[in-house]
């Protein structure tokens, strides 16, 4: 894992247990974060938590991210509705890296319930360690965004 830059945490109550991991995993490394919540396994709607991490990408206060909930799904639909957020959903190191490389992605999601911690750290290594590759991506990452 090779990053500098802080990174911002959000999850539902399904991926708090993950997240809670991942939490420690990035103090082991020496990785600043931000965690925006939920902050306990009491059942609550991930989208409160996804926009409090999606507007400080929006803003400019944080440029990457690590959203969990339990499929991964949720969590993604609603940090993908901000306009400066790529996130991507993320089972395996090899979609971590053909997503950072091709996509641009800029916000780890993960499932919750579906990985284990090892497969976690393994696909944060990989996510926070490749580089995305231009050429002929950025067209196809500047037609994203619709223009309504």
């Amino acid at each position: 894992m090779t990053t500098n830059a802080k990174i911002g945490l959000a999850s539902d109550h399904a991926g708090f247990a993950l997240k809670q991991y991942v939490k420690s995993y990035l103090e082991a490394k020496g990785v600043a974060y931000e965690d925006f919540g939920c902050y306990d396994e009491q059942s609550c709607d991930y989208p409160d938590f996804a926009h409090k991490l999606g507007n400080a990408i929006d803003s400019g206060v944080l440029k990457i991210g690590i959203g969990i909930c339990g499929s991964g799904e949720g969590i993604s639909m609603a940090l993908n509705k901000h306009p400066k957020v790529r996130a991507a959903l993320v089972w395996s190191p090899e979609i971590a890296h053909t997503t950072r490389q091709h996509n641009d992605a800029n916000v780890l999601v993960m499932p919750g319930r579906y990985i284990s911690e090892q497969t976690a750290r393994e696909i944060m290594d990989v996510f926070f360690s490749t580089e995305f590759e231009g050429g002929r991506h950025v067209r196809r990452i500047e037609k994203i965004p619709l223009n309504l």
